[in-house]
């Protein structure tokens, strides 16, 4: 006979989104599960650069777009929970930089000064020079401008064991999940010894998310994946950086976030173009040769002869859009009765997922119930981000 485990919302998936939903669920006063069949951090979560966009650089054009706007008012309140005065308390988060910076080469960098100093940018973002540059970009041979965004940059690992130990013991590790399907309505689940019933269980599975889907029956919302080659670099000439290096275009042509690994040193995380496209399309070795070329014409003085390389391929997983386009939004669908299925489509967007999935159980009138916390469960473990395990 199995474990009876009663609880107002069970969530399945332990990324960002699973484990920012959670704790904002139950410091609203509900109890909850969690439910990760591999590892907390999930797949997509710790594969992220960390970076809490406000949105400039899906203004690269020149104006303002419904992605720009959507997620302006992000690093604020992740500032605030920074803080512990927001809607969680992230104060044991690391904190990697107080902010994230746009460089522009000498090429481009003309084209961009008026808009920056535009109505539209005002108070986003702001030159710095000399001192106040990048460390990695303090060298006599550097030549462009660079802004300093009001975005900041988290070690992602400890913002995934912050939130974890706010989980207290609503997680738990369920490598298999099986539906209980009554007259087409999930009814329960069942993990292992235990049986699950809920009053309602919101899909945040990252990419497991389809897969779950068509597991419990369901056809709908659909999923795309949109996937990426990133580069890990490591190495004692590596200099901290966390900067989009625009090329012209509508997205940046390359993003550097440095992040520390075990043995002391820093490791350069690249994505943006790079990283898209031409980059998927491209095996490991040839991704590598792009790579140092890039930083080769982008900063001459760095010294590559010691430096370890890396790749790594992840899917951005997000509700199926027309044209494979980014959506604007965190996603949250309601039309499969108990069963909702959540994408925050990006890390910096985890608060407005939560805040969709508690507007919408306050519509339908549910609130928290009388359920006794429960006892100690099996935790997933936790997972490790790329730069950790790469080298090692």
């Amino acid at each position: 006979m199995p474990t009876q485990l009663n609880t107002d919302i069970a969530i399945i998936g332990g990324g960002i989104a699973g484990l920012w939903l959670n704790a904002r669920l139950r410091r609203e006063g509900f109890n909850t599960l969690l439910l990760e069949r591999t590892q907390l951090g999930g797949v997509q979560s710790l594969c992220s650069q960390g970076i809490i966009h406000g949105g400039t650089k899906y203004a690269l054009q020149g104006a303002l777009t419904g992605s720009s706007e959507a997620i302006a008012d992000m690093p604020a309140r992740w500032r605030a929970a920074l803080d512990g005065n927001g809607e969680l308390d992230l104060r044991g988060v690391r904190l990697l930089s107080e902010a994230h910076y746009l460089w522009s080469p000498g090429t481009v960098a003309g084209n961009l000064t008026s808009f920056f100093a535009s109505k539209a940018m005002r108070g986003r973002v702001d030159g710095v020079t000399g001192s106040e540059l990048p460390p990695a970009l303090q060298h006599p041979k550097f030549r462009g401008k660079v802004y300093r965004l009001a975005e900041l940059v988290f070690d992602v690992p400890s913002l995934m064991r912050t939130l974890a130990e706010q989980a207290g013991n609503s997680l738990l590790h369920a490598p298999d999940i099986q539906p209980e399907v009554v007259d087409g309505q999930l009814q329960a689940l069942q993990v292992g010894d235990y049986r699950i019933h809920a009053q309602k269980i919101v899909l945040c599975a990252g990419e497991g998310t389809e897969q779950l889907l068509q597991h419990f029956g369901q056809q709908q919302p659909k999923q795309q994946l949109r996937p990426l080659h990133m580069v890990v670099v490591k190495g004692e000439a590596l200099k901290p950086i966390y900067a989009h290096c625009l090329g012209g275009g509508s997205k940046p042509r390359i993003t550097i976030t440095t992040h520390p690994v075990p043995n002391g040193q820093w490791a350069w995380y690249l994505g943006g173009n790079l990283a898209e496209a031409d980059g998927v399309a491209r095996d490991e070795a040839a991704q590598i040769s792009f790579a140092q070329n890039e930083l080769r014409t982008l900063m001459p003085w760095l010294d590559q002869s010691a430096l370890q390389w890396r790749t790594l391929r992840i899917n951005r997983a997000e509700p199926a859009q027309s044209g494979l386009v980014r959506p604007d939004n965190a996603f949250l669908a309601t039309n499969n009765g108990n069963l909702w299925t959540a994408w925050p489509t990006k890390l910096a967007l985890a608060p407005d997922l939560a805040d969709r999935v508690l507007t919408k159980l306050d519509k339908q009138g549910i609130r928290p119930g009388q359920h006794s916390d429960h006892d100690s469960l099996p935790r997933p473990p936790m997972g490790l981000a790329p730069w950790e395990h790469l080298f090692a």
